[in-house]
């Protein structure tokens, strides 16, 4: 069997093979979105394919919709070459469930997939096309924190959105840069209304998508591609809105043991890959069962009826207050102190993690004791139940192979809002950040991290992280087994408020973590006796 639109067309096999099919003409669907569409997204990974495109296929199967979605890559685009079009545009949902079982189904929501990354000039042009079309509702977003920086930390422009900002719209490189080029052609068309909706993991997504698009306009402006009229269209909310959101699903990258299993029952050509860009893809995705979308309800040019598939709209307060849970408190901080310390543990899966009884200790401690004191409740959930499922049922799922590995990328990006907003917190409610146990021991734990040398004194590989080259050249110097080596080396990193959101050091935690950091490098075991140490 093979994922393909002649494939496809054997249900009987794949109805024994236990995969559900679309219940829609996915030809006719395609060819529809091309004429009609409604919904553009940038970033096509897996929590795109694997948990935002099921939700149109959900509305699909329903009848509720006609039209699918187009991706756009403005980044790596190898996965257009490589997963989207050997496969007709179709992807494999693999959901993992707790009690070893899968449920498998071909997702067939996405249309087309547009490469915006210099190599595919047709696709630009219709791309563009696309975008002035009346039926355009939304454009959405998974291209994770750093897809939204503009500036590095330097707080200089990025070099690319430094050339994009030279040459003006009609020459883009940068995803926030094709955002504003996209808009200015919607603009020119008549100013017509649409959504660009952020489902990133990142606090105020949408206040950051708008802010990075609304500066490049306003340097096009001033360099005279763009008029006023195109800056106020941005910033008026009933043309164009930039909705909150929170998403929430756990989808690791794809796993060999998933290939195989799709193997044995009869589906071909199902390999993971690693692209050129260092990008983890493959014909199908894998994720746990568990998934929450809540979203800022606010559409211009209307929605698709995406509270029939399990969407949550809310207004602006609710997003907020269910994501600071979330990426604050009842998730992501819990998701990166286990992915330091597992490297460090030399763990290969974040569910193993969570039969080390130090490491269970960490985050029940982070969340229940140290981050709910914090957290706003938002009604529509729960953050103690929230933070209950995922430290008993989504962290503990031993079929989801989801690593330390994949969670430790992009560290640098992440810290800020999944320790810094709970920092702030503890500083703006006057409570003692100085009582902190679990959350300095998990920023002494990505400081040891970033040594790259595990808790038998053996080296190992970094996960990808822009601020790696910086933050390495900082540590220089620091060497394990020598604490006298740390001297006073660790100070800019952890003074640094754009990094963590406070200087740690003007609430009292500074010293506190060069302290762990110093017990965590004194030999083998140290990270392991340190922890014994201070949780048990």
């Amino acid at each position: 069997m093979k994922v393909t639109l002649e494939g496809i067309k054997d249900v009987a096999a794949f109805e024994k093979a236990g995969v559900t099919l679309p219940k829609y003409d996915v030809a006719a669907v395609q060819a529809e979105s091309r004429k009609n569409p409604v919904w553009l997204h940038f970033g096509a990974g897996n929590i795109f394919r694997g948990f935002v495109a099921s939700l149109q296929q959900t509305l699909l199967d329903q009848g509720l919709q006609t039209s699918g979605i187009q991706t756009l890559s403005a980044y790596d685009g190898a996965i257009i070459d490589d997963v989207f079009t050997p496969h007709d545009k179709l992807t494999l949902e693999v959901t993992l469930l707790p009690d070893t079982n899968v449920e498998l189904k071909v997702i067939g929501s996405v249309v087309h997939g547009y490469k915006l990354n210099g190599t595919a000039p047709a696709d630009e042009v219709e791309v563009k096309d696309l975008i002035t079309k009346d039926s355009v509702q939304l454009v959405s977003y998974t291209i994770t924190e750093k897809g939204y920086a503009i500036r590095g930390i330097d707080g200089e422009y990025l070099a690319s959105v430094k050339d994009d900002i030279a040459n003006g719209p009609s020459k883009v490189s940068h995803a926030m840069s094709w955002t504003a080029a996209l808009l200015y052609e919607r603009y020119k068309a008549g100013a017509k209304p649409i959504a660009m909706v952020s489902m990133d993991n990142c606090s105020h997504n949408g206040d950051k998508l708008k802010a990075a698009v609304v500066e490049i306009a306003e340097a096009w402006q001033k360099a005279g591609f763009v008029d006023a009229g195109f800056v106020a269209y941005l910033t008026d909310k009933s043309k164009v809105s930039f909705p909150w959101t929170m998403i929430d699903k756990i989808t690791p990258r794809p796993d060999a043991s998933i290939a195989a299993l799709l193997k044995d029952r009869g589906i071909e050509d199902m390999d993971p890959i690693k692209t050129a860009r260092g990008s983890f893809i493959a014909p199908f995705v894998n994720a746990e069962k568990p998934q929450y979308l809540i979203v800022e309800d606010i559409f211009p040019n209307g929605r698709p009826p995406l509270e029939k598939a399990g969407v949550l709209f809310t207004d602006g307060a609710g997003v907020d207050l269910c994501e600071r849970m979330k990426v604050t408190t009842c998730l992501n901080p819990l998701h990166t102190a286990l992915a330091v310390y597992g490297c460090i543990l030399g763990y290969e899966r974040i569910a193993a993690e969570m039969d080390d009884p130090q490491l269970v200790a960490l985050v029940k401690k982070l969340g229940y004791d140290e981050g709910l004191k914090v957290v706003d409740d938002p009604k529509i959930l729960n953050p103690r139940d929230f933070l209950t499922e995922v430290i008993e049922q989504r962290l503990t799922n031993k079929c989801l192979p989801d690593s330390p590995q994949r969670i430790a990328t992009d560290t640098s990006q992440k810290v800020t809002v999944r320790f810094g907003e709970t920092l702030k917190n503890y500083k703006k409610k006057g409570l003692d950040a100085t009582s902190l146990i679990a959350l300095p021991l998990a920023i002494a734990g990505w400081m040891r991290y970033l040594l790259a040398i595990d808790d038998n004194g053996q080296e190992f590989t970094l996960s990808d992280d822009p601020l790696i080259p910086d933050l390495k050249a900082k540590m220089q110097g620091i060497e394990f087994g020598k604490v006298d080596s740390v001297g006073d080396k660790l100070k800019p990193i952890l003074s640094n408020a754009t990094l963590f959101g406070v200087d740690l050091y003007s609430i009292g935690l500074g010293t506190k973590v060069e302290d762990l950091f110093k017990e965590m490098i004194v030999g083998p075991q140290a990270v392991r006796n340190t922890l014994v140490k201070y949780l048990g």
